[in-house]
């Protein structure tokens, strides 16, 4: 019976973690480029019951009475790279990525210290240099700083401010008919080397390889999350009737465990 418990308990523990990331997905249903989240649980592993001080198989396995359940556990949490939905805005320093592949950041921390992040977040802004920067202020690099993973003013996307700007398919941007500078946009060849990083954005593993990205920019775009708010309503619904039940099974353990104690251990 005690062993219901730590069934119980486990199934509960397992459910509020994918109500974490659950309550995740949706508070980031509305962010730019954001890939949900979702968890699989697996079971322990399977004993068998034996007999107390059986000796009849000695030597031997012992002479089982039946299979019982230890509980779950959180088997994995993994990332959905599904693309999300395009969102026009017109502006011309929006830009979507359509397939496999990540903007290549230059990120500041609070510290000071500077080092390469990644991003389907595509909302950028130009500043009066020239820069083209993400909402909250880091340089986006261009193609020769994103691929040999390098930083500083060189590897910066620049432009003329003063002038109207066209951003290709392949990420040249072009002012005046001429090339002036090339958004760096990479991809990676396994994405079990990324870990989310925090404020949108990713960072690499060491072991993971950085690769040329076939994606197509869309300029005047953005990226929508890939959280569809109804399925998570629905999967969070599912996870509190689980977690009820856990609860019900316990509180039934609980009071079967009484009258063991207070009734028959009386007679």
């Amino acid at each position: 019976m005690v062993k219901g418990l730590y069934t119980a308990y486990t199934g509960m523990v397992n459910e509020q973690r994918r109500m974490d990331i659950m309550t995740n997905n949706l508070a980031n249903s509305a962010t730019t480029g954001y890939k949900k989240e979702a968890m699989v649980a697996q079971a322990f592993d399977e004993r068998l019951a034996i007999k107390i001080k059986d000796t009849s198989s000695l030597g031997n396995r012992p002479e089982g009475i039946g299979y019982m359940s230890l509980g779950a556990k959180i088997g994995e949490t993994y990332t959905n790279w599904d693309q999300g939905g395009f969102q026009i805005t017109d502006k011309p320093s929006d830009v979507a990525i359509g397939g496999r592949g990540f903007f290549a950041i230059a990120f500041t921390n609070k510290a000071g210290e500077t080092s390469i992040r990644y991003t389907r977040d595509g909302a950028f802004t130009v500043d009066t240099d020239g820069y083209l920067r993400t909402s909250d202020g880091d340089y986006v690099l261009n193609q020769e700083g994103a691929l040999n993973s390098l930083y500083g003013e060189d590897y910066y996307v620049q432009i003329d401010p003063n002038l109207e700007y066209a951003i290709a398919a392949d990420g040249t941007i072009s002012q005046n008919n001429e090339e002036v500078d090339t958004i760096g946009v990479i991809d990676i060849a396994d994405y079990d080397y990324i870990n989310k990083y925090g404020e949108n954005l990713y960072t690499l593993i060491p072991g993971g390889q950085i690769v040329e990205s076939d994606a197509i920019l869309e300029q005047g775009t953005l990226e929508s999350s890939n959280v569809n708010v109804v399925e998570e309503m629905v999967s969070m619904i599912q996870i509190a009737r689980a977690y009820e039940a856990g609860q019900k099974m316990i509180q039934t353990e609980d009071a079967t465990l009484e009258k063991t104690v207070n009734q028959v251990g009386q007679v």
